[in-house]
């Protein structure tokens, strides 16, 4: 690494300080010039703090109905184009069963904003889910603080609730109907409640800036996220966002960094939209600060309907293992929660 530029010096200062301008981080994003110093950088504040295991979470697909329009999302409900499903109980429990068999000490129970799963269901589900003692993490959007803290007594170890873009202006055009001030304070909630609380971005949308980029950085910083996931953009043929490029790789990559050197302890995913738009971008983001993946274990029925963006990479087990090994790193054997350090 090189230490001998203002550029440097700014890398090398989250580094050691964890802390970071708005302006400093604009300047690291929109300088090309200097990106294997930041990945360098964070992949040795990753095996500082988290270490050299990569924890596997097993992805459970469960319903794809969706109240919300958000315009980047392909199950949103007005894409009518979207065969619609709703996993049984026993279909759930046994996806997550043949996932814990196989060795899995996570289970994320992931769908779309469907409230036909109401906080009692779900809770029955859990509960069942957590006899075989695994951590559960829920994606299922915004709920009430009560839901929230009845699913929180039922087991539920993990929240992931991304709020995409901190900028309220894109965040309105992006989430008709939505509010990002609510947004917020779910995540505020769940902090609240004891949640292992995780959010994230997608980087390429339409008219977004650095400094909004940079922003939702902070905001991370300021939650203090325990998990956070990175996502370049990548347009679904079944959205208003069908013709704009967005499969901004690099600068995913590099807000994903970012976040490395400012949260070092968190837990960061290697998303499967990194390896989907990019050759071997899962590896690239495990050398760049990530210590977690999270393959889809959903049936092969339900993976298909669920389409969030089109063409979604899959995770081959045996494989994956191969590629850790190039990397020296091993498969986490804990369920992986954030251990925190300062």
């Amino acid at each position: 690494m090189f230490y001998n530029s203002p550029m440097s010096n700014i890398i090398q200062k989250g580094m050691q300080n964890r802390i970071l301008s708005k302006s400093e981080i604009i300047s690291i994003l929109e300088s090309d010039n200097y990106d294997n110093d930041l990945f360098s950088a964070a992949d040795k504040v990753r095996k500082e703090f988290v270490g050299d295991a990569v924890h596997l979470r097993a992805l459970v697909e469960f319903t794809n109905f969706c109240r919300c329009n958000c315009l980047y999302c392909g199950i949103r409900a007005e894409n009518n184009d979207t065969l619609r499903y709703r996993m049984s109980e026993s279909e759930i429990l046994s996806v997550a069963k043949q996932a814990i068999d196989f060795g899995y000490k996570t289970i994320v129970l992931q769908g779309g904003e469907d409230y036909f799963f109401s906080a009692k269901y779900l809770g029955e589900i859990i509960k069942k889910i957590k006899q075989y003692d695994v951590a559960i993490t829920l994606s299922i959007g915004e709920r009430s603080f009560e839901d929230y803290a009845y699913l929180k007594n039922c087991g539920v170890d993990r929240f992931l609730l991304r709020i995409e873009t901190t900028d309220e202006d894109l965040y309105k055009k992006m989430h008709p109907n939505m509010s990002l001030e609510n947004r917020k304070q779910c995540l505020y909630n769940l902090k609240k409640l004891g949640y292992e609380t995780g959010t994230g971005c997608l980087v390429g949308l339409p008219n977004q800036t650095l400094e909004s980029l940079a922003s939702d950085i902070l905001f991370f910083k300021e939650l203090d996220a325990d998990m956070i996931g990175v996502g370049p953009f990548i347009p679904h043929p079944g959205t208003p966002l069908r013709d704009f490029k967005g499969n901004n790789f690099w600068l995913a990559l590099k807000v994903m960094a970012i976040t490395r050197l400012l949260l070092p302890d968190i837990n960061i995913p290697a998303t499967t939209a990194m390896e989907t738009l990019f050759p071997n971008g899962r590896l690239l983001a495990l050398k760049s600060g990530a210590n977690v993946i999270m393959p889809n274990v959903t049936d092969s029925i339900h993976k298909k309907m669920y389409e969030i963006y089109p063409n979604k990479a899959s995770v081959d087990y045996s494989e994956l293992k191969q590629t850790l090994n190039s990397i020296e790193r091993t498969i986490g054997t804990g369920k992986g929660f954030r251990n925190k350090k300062y």
